[in-house]
């Protein structure tokens, strides 16, 4: 499984990266977290607001930061 967090390194951005890799480990799977800045690559997923979830190449979150049960229950 591959996950990007999307986000220039905001305060949110920072957060939802800390809860995936949370939710990650609490569910045991076998992922690659990418962590992205560039806003050429942000946008090419067509999000416009960060900090955005992105899992195997499928924008799940975008403008918010949910909890890490919240991620568990994406990453299901």
């Amino acid at each position: 499984m591959e996950i990007k967090v999307l986000g220039p390194g905001c305060k949110n951005c920072i957060k939802l990266e800390e809860n995936t890799k949370k939710a990650v480990e609490s569910l045991g799977l076998d992922a690659t977290i990418i962590k992205v800045v560039d806003y050429n690559d942000i946008l090419s997923y067509g999000v416009m607001r960060t900090p955005a979830l992105v899992v195997d190449g499928k924008v799940v979150m975008s403008g918010q930061v949910p909890s890490t049960k919240a991620i568990e229950k994406l990453l299901k």
